[in-house]
């Protein structure tokens, strides 16, 4: 079973304004969707390939490819 967790999160006005944009210019996409494909994207960037995050790693690569692809988290 897939769970979510909700966040709160500050960020700069600039930001925010590019993320309000951005959301505006594709309304297929929605704030959590962004968050979600940033957030994984970020996480494979910079985790290491040892053992114990062998599994995140594989993990994180799956949310951000249903992210991106607009799948349901954890569809096959």
């Amino acid at each position: 079973m897939n769970t979510t967790v909700s966040l709160l999160v500050e960020v700069p006005e600039i930001l925010h304004e590019s993320l309000r944009n951005y959301l505006e210019m594709r309304p297929d996409w929605d704030q959590d969707r962004v968050i979600t494909a940033a957030l994984s994207l970020f996480l494979l960037q910079n985790q290491s390939e040892t053992a114990p995050e062998k599994l995140h790693h594989r993990q994180a690569s799956r949310i951000y490819l249903d992210t991106m692809f607009k799948r349901p988290i954890g569809q096959n």
